[in-house]
């Protein structure tokens, strides 16, 4: 949100990288990617579709920009019906009053309804936040137990989204191969593509203590995958890391950059692998 105000406050203008840093991360020690991954998640939300913008523009090294209209927040204008009785309030008429009661008595019945409505969830989320909790401590998932999530394609103009896919089969693929690390399959890990939902919610989904996910840039002839692991119970970084290869052969890259975030992760985790 802190995101989407800023480009809000300079519409129509590009906000570099580096101010949307300054604005939006005061006083954090956070990378460029947490910009790109925030925008991603902004587009999302909003559906809006990069290569044809009707909110957020990339400018090509330069930064991003508000395109869509941005102003103050109008308020509706008076109701008709209680203008017509401020002009004519000299003439009382009995069937607007009757109406007025009726519309006054249906606001009070629907608002009675949705404060009932409001109470019922809240009530159920309690109850579902107690089971959830409780069954949270009753089990807890094995500590070497991973899930690798979809990983994003940063790149301008999203052409690498079957490059991002592809390392995160090929990650699962290399993960699977160490003794005694449990992973989740890459049917479950692809279910949580797209979707905004909270780590510790996808490693309660899927019983895993950690969670790795990343992104995929290119840039001419090279391509940089950031990675980062996170512990589900708390949401610390254990570890990140940047991996920058030339995209000469992309089998090769995914197979690199894979037996290099394994070797991490062993040492991070426990556990040797068997390649």
């Amino acid at each position: 949100m802190r995101l989407l105000v800023c480009l809000a406050d300079h519409a129509g203008e590009v906000v570099s990288i580096d101010d949307l840093l300054n604005e939006v991360w005061p006083g954090v020690a956070v990378s460029p990617d947490s910009v790109y991954q925030a925008v991603a998640s902004l587009r999302r939300v909003l559906g809006d579709d990069p290569k044809e913008p009707a909110y957020i523009e990339t400018v090509p090294r330069l930064g991003y920009r508000m395109v869509a209209a941005v102003g103050p927040w109008v308020e509706e204008p008076a109701d008709r019906a209680e203008t017509l009785s401020s002009a004519d309030s000299d003439k009382p008429d009995r069937s607007r009053t009757a109406a007025r009661r009726t519309w006054i008595a249906a606001a009070v019945l629907c608002l009675v309804m949705v404060v009932g409505a409001g109470v019922a969830f809240l009530i159920h989320h309690w109850y579902t936040q107690a089971d959830r909790q409780a069954s949270a401590r009753a089990e807890s998932p094995p500590q070497k137990s991973i899930a690798v999530l979809p990983f994003l394609d940063l790149t301008e103009g999203m052409h690498q989204e079957t490059f991002a896919d592809g390392m995160t089969e090929e990650l699962i693929d290399k993960f699977s191969r160490i003794p005694g690390l449990r992973v989740a399959s890459p049917t479950a890990s692809f279910y949580f593509k797209g979707k905004q939902i909270a780590v510790a919610e996808i490693a309660r989904t899927l019983g895993v203590a950690y969670v790795l996910d990343g992104s995929v840039r290119q840039s001419g002839a090279w391509v940089r995958v950031d990675v980062r692991l996170i512990r589900a119970d708390n949401g610390y970084v254990v570890w990140s890391e940047t991996y920058d290869q030339p995209m000469t052969n992309i089998l090769m890259v995914q197979d690199d950059i894979a037996g290099a975030v394994t070797k991490a992760l062993e040492a991070s985790i426990g556990g040797k692998s068997d390649h």
